[in-house]
């Protein structure tokens, strides 16, 4: 009788006796030929036993993501004469600019040939692109865009609330604001340059997630002043108690992005608690924010929010905000993404 192997049975943690590698990512195609089939693979990735690294590509769950997986994962799936871009290769700098839809698609590949042809492959999103040495770096032995060249290539082609997102992403991971600011020039006669010289200047690394650079965004949309991101309110001793946002600090403004992993029920007495003294004990008026909110194809009209009477309790915006069909997690805005 045959007797299915333990690291086949759905109960049992991978251990050393699995036949998959423990300490590396790998391709379908090796696990399939381990007789870890499809609908075993699904299982483990199920039961979090091992994830999905990039289509294609496993890792089991106890190896630590690092810039050395993302490069190993992406080895076994990009040919050595292509360049990884745009998303994925932001993805590999350490910044996050995946389309929001990943949490439930994995998302297609960023890579381009460097023979000047368009590559036709299951997965990829490709295409032809102009590059000098300078755009290209080489990370164990992988070839990807520079963080310059990827936050101008993200900053010009995405759309303008996850654009500006990918430029304040790059200014988090160390990208020199006054070196992207001086080669915004460069792509003259460009696709989506316009775009790019509009952003650029924006650029926050205060900004500590998409979301609230989109609502940053927002803010400037509405013209109503330069907002401020990350400000600290301190308690009666000078301790530091609470941090907002973006807000602006002499009209006592401030708007809160609440995300679904930080903010969740669990969270929401603290929330309310939190807002309230901000109100209460330093005079802010705190308008919530949701991904309802702020991924819509036009601006909230900020320009009322002071006037407006927010509750902690029921995450809202403006008072006076017209009706607008917001966007799913990933889905296109009307006219396309720029």
């Amino acid at each position: 009788m045959h007797v299915m192997p333990p690291w086949a049975r759905d109960a049992v943690l991978l251990g050393s006796d699995s036949p998959l590698p423990l300490d590396r990512p790998f391709t379908a195609r090796e696990a399939d030929a381990m007789g870890v089939r499809a609908s075993l693979r699904a299982r483990l990735v199920e039961r979090g036993l091992i994830w999905p690294l990039l289509r294609g590509v496993f890792v089991a769950s106890q190896v630590q993501d690092s810039l050395g997986l993302r490069v190993g994962a992406l080895q076994l799936v990009v040919p050595d004469h292509a360049v990884v871009v745009d998303r994925t290769a932001a993805w590999v700098h350490g910044v996050d600019a995946l389309p929001r839809s990943a949490i439930h698609l994995m998302p297609r590949l960023d890579v381009v040939s460097s023979a000047g042809s368009r590559m036709r492959r299951p997965g990829i999103e490709s295409g032809i692109r102009d590059f000098v040495p300078s755009d290209i770096t080489v990370v164990g032995g992988l070839r990807l865009t520079t963080k310059l060249r990827t936050a101008c290539d993200l900053g010009r082609r995405l759309w303008r609330y996850d654009a500006l997102a990918a430029v304040d992403g790059f200014l988090r991971a160390g990208l020199d604001h006054s070196e992207l600011l001086a080669e915004v020039d460069r792509f003259k006669g460009h696709r989506g340059v316009v775009q790019l010289r509009a952003l650029a200047p924006l650029g926050d690394l205060g900004a500590e997630s998409p979301p609230e650079s989109a609502l940053r965004l927002h803010w400037h949309d509405a013209d109503i002043g330069e907002p401020k991101t990350q400000i600290w309110e301190y308690d009666d001793d000078g301790r530091p108690t609470y941090r907002i946002d973006v807000g602006d600090p002499e009209a006592r403004y401030g708007a809160e992005y609440f995300g679904e992993q930080f903010h969740g029920t669990d969270d929401e007495e603290h929330d309310e608690d939190r807002i309230a003294w901000l109100e209460e004990h330093r005079d802010w008026s705190i308008e919530v924010f949701t991904k309802v909110d702020v991924y819509v194809p036009s601006s909230l009209p900020l320009t009322s929010c002071g006037e407006a009477t927010p509750s902690p309790r029921r995450p809202t915006t403006c008072a006076t905000r017209r009706t607008s069909t917001s966007l799913d997690d990933g889905e296109e805005p009307p006219g396309g993404w720029s």
